[in-house]
């Protein structure tokens, strides 16, 4: 018997359409570069801030949100694989996609953090580049231009790959939950909390993952 649960959360939500619009305009802006460099930075501490906003959120927040709920055993993983896995495998992120969160999110991480400490030579230095030294500078400059910003693409194409095949392969549309929060599931699980206190818990930690950030990119002066 199927019923309706909330499995995104709205603040999660928010969260994942916000970092994808931010990710596509570090992508085009890092390209154009020149006049738009400085929407560049502006882009790159916002997706810093999400970022910072997600981990907690992965402490607190809905329960098919936390990252407790997709930590999954190798046994699981291999289960999954092999076509055995639980009901509950696909309810928020099965042992695939869990994968693909956790690497998108370090590599993001990387990326920005690289980013506060590159330098173009040209017109715009990162933030933090006068607190360390200018061979720590060149190789943040190295991996943010040429190594993580083609990891981060080929993540992005992956996930978009991703999406595609769990639609017209497997007939299961991932991007309707994540826009609308529920779910039919057909096993018994727990629903995402998700209510006026959720949503004003989100804000707080928003503003204090963006207060973070601001007080990180000013440690250089």
């Amino acid at each position: 018997m199927t019923r309706n649960i909330r499995v995104w959360d709205l603040p999660t939500r928010v969260f994942h359409w916000s970092l994808a619009i931010c990710v596509i305009g570090l992508i085009v802006t890092g390209n154009v570069g020149g006049d738009v460099m400085p929407w560049h930075f502006r882009l790159g501490y916002a997706v810093l801030s999400l970022l910072v906003w997600r981990i907690v959120w992965g402490l607190v927040g809905g329960y098919w949100s936390r990252f407790a709920s997709f930590i999954y055993a190798p046994r699981s993983i291999l289960n999954y694989l092999k076509g055995q896995g639980r009901p509950r495998d696909s309810v928020g992120h099965n042992p695939l996609g869990a994968f693909s969160v956790f690497g998108l999110l370090a590599f993001l991480l990387a990326q920005v953090g690289s980013g506060l400490l590159s330098d173009d030579e040209i017109a715009f230095s990162g933030p933090l580049t006068k607190l360390v030294t200018n061979a720590t500078v060149s190789t943040a400059t190295w991996y943010h231009k040429e190594v993580g910003k083609v990891i981060i693409f080929m993540l992005v194409l992956l996930h978009i790959a991703a999406i595609l095949f769990y639609l017209f392969k497997k007939k299961e549309n991932l991007v309707r939950p994540m826009v609308l929060g529920d779910k039919e599931v057909n096993a018994d699980v727990p629903t995402s909390r998700d209510n006026i206190g959720t949503r004003l818990m989100a804000l707080a930690v928003l503003g204090l993952s963006v207060l973070t950030v601001y007080t990180l990119v000013n440690l250089g002066g």
